[in-house]
């Protein structure tokens, strides 16, 4: 059996938290418009960096993606007490930072999204 060859441009890993659902997508409306991607959802979204790293494994595979945009969010019941600002952003750049070394063409956003919808980039 052949696999038909298709591809999309990017990748958006989030967390599953149904109170961000409508600002990501706006938020992918604005931002990725005209473009297609795949989205994964999981608890504390990059907290497990493993499981990310095998489903990113699969859309660079398979859909030969050239972007990838990590959200995390305030209040993440998947972190518990550890759900802060810093820890967030300390998780994000772990995870660009092990993506980047093991697909270091691909551009990577980091994002920490606010109860309030407001996307804020981390650097």
């Amino acid at each position: 059996m052949v696999i038909p060859i298709h591809s999309c441009d990017a990748i958006v890993i989030t967390c599953i938290d149904f109170r961000f659902q409508k600002y990501i997508r706006d938020w992918t409306d604005k931002n990725l418009k005209d473009k297609t991607f795949d989205l994964i959802g999981f608890a504390g979204s990059t907290k497990d960096l493993d499981t990310i790293m095998r489903q990113l494994d699969v859309s660079v595979r398979l859909h030969k993606i050239k972007e990838a945009h990590l959200i995390h969010h305030e209040a993440c019941g998947a972190y518990g007490a550890e759900s802060t600002p810093e820890k967030h952003a300390e998780d994000l750049r772990k995870a660009r930072e092990r993506i980047n070394s093991t697909y270091p063409l691909l551009e990577v956003g980091l994002y920490y999204l606010h109860l309030d919808g407001l996307f804020e980039k981390v650097d």
